[in-house]
């Protein structure tokens, strides 16, 4: 009993050291408040715990020692005031003793007087825009982990879904105050190490307020269910020394001159729609998919739109200034002008719209200045031509595009090259638009929606497969692709089917037959 006793009391002495590292628990974090957090939460908690041992070993020892096997007779008493007094009392004096500590961690989260730098943090679905009011610096944070990524067709980095473009960066031992606010619903800005944690509502402002021990990078997260995106909104905090954290402003302030060069630039085909696929990848797939072909009713589809194929100060427009009481938010404050005239440009030339439209970001910056939409359109970049010229990248360059793009006639080509193009052109649609649902490999998820390796539409009678992938099947999750798709891609899709996952038949789809399908009843 005694080597148990002693074993027990080592283990209690232990865990006081030991505790910090349980994923369990909570981490000491790198600044003041997290670690006044942490001693408050340690203390509450060994409070608590004595109190058990007093509460459950009294309980116990009842039950052990006044059981009816040992003949112990119950008392009848209606009242005892002592005792009464006594768990009355005893409480409230532990209470008071909790709240003393508890009281001056609250009061010392919200002492944010007398800071060094003060940073504005707005959120946004689903990004977050930081504003250092002293410097004059602003910028938003997006996450940077490829779609790819996100989509399980590439293995998943180190940093899945806690990295972002531009990180927080802020000094070391400097008092850092934080205004926390939102631009449309409500969020939370999250981050664990540093013991902050506080909503972000619009039309309010928030206040919370750190200082940061040591360098190193601090992840944190949107701790408010904020939109279908909610999971891909990461803080990155990078805290560095004094000195570089002042190099970093003079270099962040000195990237001026870059942007305007940049903005005044002759900008050719190849360049925006290369920077344009980046962009749209990164801020607007995940509403209106990689394929362009939308989430409707409420994320309408941009491939063969009227926004994206129509009038060109009408795309520009509601890319600008957004769309009032719809989903679609203005993107002037936050996306750069090369990144406004490369998105418009690739969403006008990508998913077979085609319309050969090319917008430049001196034309955004015009408008971003005052001029009229017709001004603001007609104006010419300052700079010099780019080497390459437009025409020598078309739009369906890129990698989206290609998909969309027509296919080098097969008869120029062998058959074996030919079905070979066919199913690498057929990957590419079948990951945008299909692989959700069927899932990467083909297996699908049944019984909702069935597997393709191997299945009877996808290894039986051509006519039956592209009969199903136009036309849908009623009564099932099997859409309808004959309006969504070109005759190229559906061709190369069905192509790829028939051929991946061991499925081989050898069966080359034309657009051709997709055509004459087209033309049946």
């Amino acid at each position: 009993m005694r080597s148990v006793q002693s074993t027990l009391f080592a283990l209690l002495a232990a865990s006081s050291s030991a505790h910090a590292e349980m994923a369990l628990n909570l981490t000491p974090g790198v600044s003041p408040i997290s670690h006044d957090i942490y001693e408050l939460h340690m203390l509450i908690f060994w409070v608590c715990v004595a109190i058990g041992i007093v509460v459950f070993g009294a309980m116990f020892y009842a039950m052990y020692h006044f059981r009816k096997s040992r003949g112990a007779v119950a008392k009848h008493f209606h009242s005892h005031p002592v005792l009464e007094i006594a768990w009355t009392i005893v409480p409230v004096i532990i209470l008071i003793c909790m709240a003393v500590p508890a009281t001056r961690v609250l009061l010392n989260m919200y002492d944010d007087a007398k800071e060094d730098v003060t940073i504005k943090i707005t959120g946004y679905q689903w990004k977050w825009h930081y504003e250092y009011m002293e410097d004059g610096l602003s910028f938003f944070s997006d996450l940077s982990t490829p779609l790819d990524q996100r989509e399980n067709k590439a293995p998943k980095g180190r940093d899945y879904l806690r990295e972002v473009d531009h990180p927080l960066v802020v000094p070391i031992h400097k008092k850092i105050r934080f205004l926390v606010t939102s631009n449309d619903v409500n969020h939370a800005w999250w981050v664990p190490d540093l013991g902050i944690k506080r909503d972000a509502i619009a039309g309010f402002i928030n206040e919370a307020w750190t200082r940061i021990d040591k360098p190193g990078t601090y992840l944190g997260q949107c701790a408010e269910l904020c939109g279908v995106n909610h999971a891909f909104m990461p803080i990155v905090v990078i805290a560095m020394s004094e000195q570089g954290y002042k190099d970093w402003i003079a270099q962040q302030k000195g990237g001026g001159a870059a942007a305007a060069a940049e903005v005044n630039k002759v900008w050719t085909m190849k360049e925006l729609m290369a920077k344009g696929e980046q962009v749209y990848s990164h801020i607007c797939a995940a509403c209106h998919q990689p394929g362009g072909v939308g989430m409707p009713p409420t994320f309408p589809a941009l491939k063969g739109s009227k926004i994206a194929t129509g009038d060109l100060a009408g795309h520009v427009d509601i890319v600008f200034n957004g769309k009032s009481g719809t989903a679609m938010q203005a993107f002037k404050a936050q996306l750069s002008d090369a990144e406004i005239a490369s998105i418009i440009t690739y969403e006008r030339n990508a998913f077979g719209n085609n319309k050969g439209d090319l917008v430049q970001p001196a034309q955004i910056k015009a408008l971003r200045d005052g001029k009229s939409m017709s001004e603001a359109l007609a104006t010419k970049p300052s700079g010099k031509v780019s080497a390459v010229p437009a025409s020598a990248a078309p739009a369906a360059t890129t990698a989206s595009s290609a998909a969309t793009a027509p296919a080098a006639p097969a008869e120029k080509l062998s058959p074996a090259d030919a079905l070979k193009a066919a199913i690498a052109r057929g990957e590419k649609v079948y990951t945008t638009t299909c692989a959700v649902c069927h899932q990467p490999a083909g297996t699908g998820m049944p019984p909702t929606f069935p597997a393709l390796k191997g299945s009877p539409i996808a290894t039986g009678p051509v006519a039956e497969h592209i009969n199903r992938v136009m036309n849908g099947k009623p009564g099932t999750a099997m859409q309808a692709f004959k309006d969504q798709l070109n005759d190229q891609d559906i061709a190369d899709v069905i192509t790829y089917e028939r051929n991946s996952w061991g499925n081989n038949t050898g069966t080359l789809v034309t657009p051709e037959e997709i055509k004459a399908a087209r033309q049946q009843k």
